[in-house]
């Protein structure tokens, strides 16, 4: 990657981690309404953004990450099929995903180190064995962006990093604000980063997350920190 667009032939090169169990996984998903109107294809390329991110970040795979509401398995599953060694974890409050992503992840070869969890994130995230513990975070369509970045934190452990992905188009008005992004601990280090589909943030973990937050289910998203 330079300056801030995405190399598509790092991008093309991961594609030969993908085994195809992925593809029939997300299609079995996209024919439960699990995924959007995306073809399968473009998801695992948008998935792979965050992989691409995120080996550039830690000189290779990050030692954990919890993929934030993580639905259909994007980009979850790309995760446990390109980093076997990493702890992934899948968070989802749907009974119905997360049953299907266990399901999934119960006979796949290479996944022993893949876990799926059911709950809020605003409660999960003050679960000590999950709270500031993990070295990534991502997130693909978790929620407002204060209230991702709130909840986000929650697990992300000092110095690491979190991948958010961002609307194709450029939006107005700042959505990362530096002072919003410093009550919870993180900071945007640089502007989005670009493939040519598909555009991402990274946010930095500088500070530890104050014990006030996350705040109770629902309160990040309907009463947004900024």
């Amino acid at each position: 990657m330079s300056g801030d667009g995405m190399d598509p032939d790092v991008v093309e090169g991961l594609r030969i981690r993908i085994d195809p169990a992925v593809g029939r996984a997300l299609a079995r998903s996209s024919g439960l309404g699990f995924l959007g109107s995306m073809q399968i294809d473009a998801q695992i390329d948008h998935a792979l953004g965050f992989v691409v991110i995120l080996e550039q970040r830690f000189g290779g795979a990050p030692a954990s990450v919890i993929d934030l509401g993580t639905g259909g398995g994007v980009p979850g599953l790309v995760l446990v099929a390109c980093w076997p060694e990493t702890r992934v974890v899948l968070m989802d409050a749907n009974e119905r995903r997360t049953l299907f992503l266990e399901e999934t992840l119960s006979d796949w070869p290479g996944a022993e180190r893949a876990e799926v969890v059911r709950g809020r994130a605003e409660e999960l995230g003050r679960r000590p064995q999950l709270r500031e513990q993990f070295d990534a975070v991502t997130s693909r369509s978790f929620g407002v962006p204060a209230a991702t970045a709130e909840c986000g934190s929650s697990f992300l452990s000092a110095g690491g990093a979190m991948v958010v992905s961002e609307p194709p188009e450029p939006s107005p008005g700042e959505r990362w604000p530096a002072s919003g992004l410093a009550l919870v601990g993180l900071a945007a280090t640089t502007g989005p980063r670009k493939s040519d589909r598909f555009r991402y943030q990274l946010l930095e973990k500088v500070e530890p997350l104050d014990g006030r937050y996350p705040r109770r289910v629902g309160i990040p998203s309907k009463r947004p920190l900024f």
